[in-house]
């Protein structure tokens, strides 16, 4: 995967001009309603918390506000996303060659994207239009169309940056037509109707292999294939709206927003301070707390990406200088970006819980063992590499486990508190996650003064928009285009055609894995989320797979994804974040891939490291 990147931007002018004067105030606004409403989103929810002891049923209407926040904070970061070149994208077109080839893919890739976002924005403008007509109410007198009105408005903003962002003035003039070109499909679309829906998938795939936004890609898909029955486009902006409809949603920006907090301050350091100490004297006790670390950011950051970015300047020199071998080290911190995506609440789970109906309880329990058992696989091999370099060991001395473990005591008490409090049935997912944000800031700006609160939080805050628009926007689009499938019954045709080839359990679970391997290095975990698990979830019904199994097996396929070569998601981020040439960290990462293939394929083949909690609470 990849962020498209261009020398040029919308703000490289004279700092003077008054042009830049215009688009920072843009900016500006940008940033504040977008960072005012993710502050809303933790707000209500502590509210809540505040004033249901008092008042039964809480805050009038706190719950469909938080929900429809969260479409704002979605669009709005898609719209930053844009801005910044942080959309995600299949990375295949960086392997092109330097030269024409290359420019002519992205010139492609900006005209398709502007156009299918122009499509979106007719689109939603239409759904605004509706819902103006029925008058619905959210709470409190503010209008459903009111709030949609943010559709229409960052769609087009899309269009515009992914325009501005296609290259030279001939590449944006060919964005600029793909604008025209989609404006003048949402009215001209008749001549689709009973045509071939192929053609228009393979001009799509063209898209994504040249570097368009996953988003464009899928809500192309969806947009084209419907016009082929004579839908309109307005159909598929209309799945855009359900995002305000999922209870749970809410809670991945507020993780998302905890895990950006705890990155700005020195949680890192605490933490690598109480490991140490703690498994430091043994061989390879440093890799082992470099591999737990990791994972509790990435356990609230849901991002692999953002655990390398974070936290990779501080880990890697720690691992050298105690003396492991530098390809060792950067395939470790590599793979050990995306080690805590089963351990609750990771956000893969919530979002595998949305997509599927799986109930997230039961997600979070069954995550809990095959996430050890990864953990534990990559610390022992850490171990080992310890047993063989001789890399230094810390004596151990009780006399510092007690000032160390006090020192992080707030980040150490975070997860405890999260999930009791979840699990106990005090706060809802969405509140805990409030709760989780609130706790992150008091303990990183005020206790421990990591940071100036007030610069602090606004970089929190701005990130966790930015990441959370990139993840959101894709799960819009791809709500459409799944909808599409199952109007067209492509699951059932696919059970169909699966079950007359393949009779053996074992072997469709063989079968999905090489699958979802190929995908999770294809597509990023929230991608493949999207639109692989309508598709196989009625398969693992059928061959007998237990729906919590079946999600677990899922996201370790794409978390071992993250790091297969050529365009596995967290050797670019390595390779970015270590200054590391990509090759070098293809073969640091193949040991990796290895320990961490033996553990799916474990996780696949023994169902009581998923069930067996399960089980044992008579959940099972």
């Amino acid at each position: 995967m990849s962020r498209s990147e261009h020398p040029e931007t919308e703000v490289a002018v004279d700092s003077t001009s008054p042009r830049r004067g215009i688009l920072s105030a843009i900016h500006f606004g940008e940033d504040l309603i977008a960072e005012v409403s993710l502050a809303a989103m933790v707000i209500l929810p502590l509210a809540e918390i505040t004033v249901r002891p008092f008042r039964a049923g809480g805050i009038p209407g706190s719950i469909p506000f938080v929900q429809h926040l969260t479409l704002w904070v979605g669009f709005l970061g898609a719209a930053l996303a844009a801005r910044e070149g942080k959309l995600i994208a299949l990375s295949t077109a960086t392997f092109l060659p330097e030269g024409r080839l290359r420019t002519a893919a992205s010139v492609f890739s900006a005209f398709f994207g502007a156009a299918v976002c122009a499509i979106l924005a007719r689109g939603a403008m239409d759904v605004v239009a509706v819902e103006r007509d029925i008058g619905s109410e959210i709470a409190l007198g503010v209008m459903v169309w009111a709030v949609l009105l943010v559709l229409p408005l960052t769609f087009s903003v899309i269009a515009c940056r992914l325009a501005w962002r296609a290259g030279g003035w001939f590449a944006r003039s060919v964005a600029a037509v793909g604008v025209l070109a989609g404006l003048w499909l949402t009215t001209s679309y008749e001549f689709l109707d009973g045509t071939s829906g192929w053609p228009w998938v393979g001009f799509v795939v063209v898209a994504a292999l040249a570097g368009a936004p996953i988003f464009a890609v899928l809500a192309g898909a969806g947009i084209f294939l419907y016009m082929t029955f004579f839908v309109p486009p307005a159909q598929v902006a209309l799945y855009a709206y359900d995002l305000a409809t999922e209870p749970l949603l809410p809670a991945i920006p507020l993780f998302t927003l905890t895990g950006c907090i705890l990155a700005q301050g020195k949680v890192s350091e605490r933490l690598l301070r109480v490991f140490r100490t703690l498994v430091g004297w043994v061989p390879g006790g440093t890799a082992v707390v470099c591999v737990v670390v990791c994972a509790f950011f990435t356990v609230f950051s849901g991002a692999s990406g953002v655990t390398i970015l974070a936290l990779g300047g501080l880990l890697l020199p720690a691992l050298l200088k105690d003396g492991y071998r530098d390809r060792f080290s950067v395939g470790l911190l590599t793979a050990s970006g995306s080690l805590g995506l089963l351990l609750p609440p990771a956000l893969p789970l919530i979002l595998y819980a949305v997509v599927a109906g799986t109930p997230l309880n039961d997600l979070f329990v069954g995550g809990l063992l095959p996430g050890i058992l990864l953990i534990g696989l990559v610390s022992a091999w850490g171990i080992r590499e310890g047993k063989i370099t001789g890399a230094g060991r810390y004596a151990f001395s009780a006399a510092e486990v007690g000032p160390a473990v006090w020192a992080a005591k707030w980040e150490l008490a975070l997860p405890i508190i999260v999930l009791v409090s979840y699990f106990s049935g005090w706060v809802t997912l969405v509140e805990a996650s409030a709760l989780a944000a609130l706790y992150a800031a008091v303990a990183t700006g005020l206790v421990h003064r990591d940071f100036p609160l007030r610069h602090g939080l606004h970089e929190a805050f701005r990130e966790s928009v930015v990441l959370v628009g990139g993840v959101l926007v894709i799960l819009a689009a791809a709500k459409g285009f799944t909808a599409y499938t199952l109007d067209a019954d492509i699951p059932f045709r696919l059970l169909e055609w699966t079950q007359s080839r393949i009779e053996s359990p074992l072997l469709f679970l063989l079968a999905l894995n090489i699958f979802l391997l190929v995908v999770g290095c294809l597509m990023d975990i929230f991608s493949a989320i999207f639109v692989v698990v309508p598709l196989i979830g009625a398969l693992g019904t059928a061959y007998g797979i237990d729906p919590i199994h079946l999600g677990i097996i899922f996201i370790a396929n794409l978390e071992l994804g993250y790091l297969t070569p050529p365009v596995g998601l967290n050797l670019f981020f390595a390779s970015y974040r270590f200054n590391r040439p990509i090759l070098h960290v293809y073969s640091a990462a193949v040991p990796m891939l290895v320990i961490l293939g033996v553990g799916v394929i474990l996780i696949t083949y023994v169902p009581w490291l998923s069930l067996g909690l399960l089980e044992l609470l008579g959940r099972r």
